[in-house]
């Protein structure tokens, strides 16, 4: 699994309620979400964020409530891969169920910057930034995990018979 997409960069603590405002909570229509994604924290986010995009952030990212709205609006925002120094455990398991790629790299969230150029190689455990020409190493996915990812949900692989 490799993505390769530009940083937008965010600190500690980000929750639930400014990645997806609750009071957008009443649809399910993933488009719309996506179209509020960070607005409560960043009003340029959704004018910005590219295809393949790589949000890096700190510790205890999405910590707050346990929808699974937060990370469905960052992956329909499109971002491929988040990274952060640690997640709020819910928010973890709620992004892979959904095939958000997600990954805890203390050392690359300190060393990134915004409008960074990344390379992530999951499979083997390397962030690469291509801007500095550094990389730094983080566990790989895997592979029941990369799976899921790339199925593009929890559910999804239930249904092609990949998780019994």
């Amino acid at each position: 699994m490799i993505f390769n997409g530009k940083v937008i960069k965010y600190g500690d603590n980000v929750d639930t309620d400014v990645i997806i405002p609750a009071r957008y909570l009443n649809t399910i229509d993933k488009k719309e979400l996506a179209s509020h994604c960070m607005e409560d924290l960043d009003k340029t986010f959704i004018k910005r964020v590219q295809v393949g995009d790589i949000m890096v952030a700190g510790y205890n990212f999405g910590c707050g409530s346990s929808r699974e709205h937060a990370p469905i609006a960052i992956k329909e925002s499109g971002i491929s891969l988040v990274i952060a120094k640690s997640f709020a455990r819910i928010f973890y398991r709620n992004s892979i169920n959904i095939g958000l790629a997600i990954v805890e790299c203390a050392e690359a969230v300190d060393k990134i910057e915004e409008g960074d150029e990344i390379e992530a190689d999951l499979d083997n455990g390397v962030i690469y930034n291509r801007t500095k020409g550094e990389s730094y190493q983080t566990q790989p996915f895997p592979a029941f995990i990369q799976n899921i990812i790339v199925n593009g949900g929890l559910i999804a692989s239930i249904q092609k018979g990949e998780i019994k």
